[in-house]
């Protein structure tokens, strides 16, 4: 097509880490106007990009063997690129013609994820992390959740490993007052997103409320589908995993519950990292490698949390006041 920029974006194949550094695509399609898009991602990222404004093809990489980055060779190396994001450092990119390249190396570990993102194309201020929806999914998923002006309580109780998943019986301790009759969200609805395997946390927490008040989303929607709903969510409670970063993504104001997890590196961008007593160092002291089966975050009580929560509220109230 003439008069259009093509731009390669090469990203992350870990769904959370793609979520994190989302907001360079976004930054890319908000400042150049005459851009088209060929994204790359795992089975589990690329999904995640799939309603990009001027995207021209979406590149999955079934299991990125090397014989998959032989095939995704051949699919670009013609393809004169005005500019390549290589998120994984790949020596791809260093091969293809291109006018301009911005390829990852080495993270800084003392920044967060989203400002090592932002390093990578030498930006003077980091960009929150977004994801773009079509009109057409967001009205699918407002069917649903059906807003009718009352606030929205979001809670994303699943993680990918024990060790940082949070009792559901605590995320219920704080919906509670948070949606109670003298609480900050009084007279609200609990939202609950996940996979299918969060059902028996859902299950927990939606006794918080009355249940004609619960919003049962979780294995109902796509991670794309899920940023629609969450919105609508005045605020977001969930633990160190794709779906809080998700919650980020759509906008939404973020609690996170911290435990064998670096807040300063993935700690919701925007929002707030509430942890218990022992700090990250102490966690790995105990499990060098942070993938033992063990029960993490059970230093973390609810009522601490809610305390956060509720003094985070009223400072986004009085800052919109």
């Amino acid at each position: 097509m003439r008069g259009t920029f093509p731009i390669l974006y090469i990203a992350e194949a870990d769904a959370e880490e793609a979520v994190l550094s989302s907001g360079l695509l976004a930054h890319l399609v908000e400042e150049v106007p005459n851009a088209r898009f060929t994204i790359v991602g795992s089975a589990a990222s690329a999904p995640l990009f799939a309603e990009t404004p001027g995207l021209d093809q979406l590149i999955v990489l079934e299991r990125e063997s090397r014989f998959d980055w032989i095939a995704l060779w051949n699919k670009v190396r013609e393809t004169r690129w005005g500019l390549v994001v290589d998120l994984r450092g790949s020596t791809l990119s260093g091969k293809l013609k291109r006018h301009r390249r911005a390829v990852r190396g080495k993270d800084d570990p003392a920044l967060h994820a989203v400002e090592a993102a932002a390093a990578v194309m030498q930006l003077d201020e980091p960009v929150a992390p977004r994801l773009f929806i079509s009109d057409r999914t967001q009205a699918d998923v407002d069917a649903l959740v059906r807003p009718d002006g009352r606030p929205i309580l979001a809670v994303g109780p699943g993680v990918d490993w024990m060790g940082k998943r949070w009792p559901a019986e605590r995320f219920a301790k704080v919906a509670g007052p948070v949606l109670a009759d003298d609480g900050p969200l009084a007279g609200g609805r609990l939202m609950i997103v996940g996979e299918e395997a969060d059902r028996d946390a859902a299950h927990t927490i939606r006794l918080a409320v009355q249940r004609h008040r619960v919003i049962e989303l979780q294995g109902r929607l796509t991670r794309l589908q899920t940023v629609a709903a969450l919105k609508h969510a005045s605020l977001y409670i969930g633990a160190d995993s794709v779906w809080t970063q998700l919650a980020v993504a759509a906008g939404a104001p973020c609690v996170g519950v911290y435990g064998p997890s670096d807040e300063r590196r993935t700690g919701p961008w925007g929002g707030i990292a509430v942890r218990g007593a022992r700090s990250i160092d102490e966690f790995r002291a105990l499990d060098p490698r942070l993938n033992q089966s063990i029960q993490h975050m059970m230093d973390l009580p609810a009522d601490r949390v809610l305390k956060k929560t509720c003094a985070f509220l009223t400072r986004m109230q009085t800052a919109r006041a």
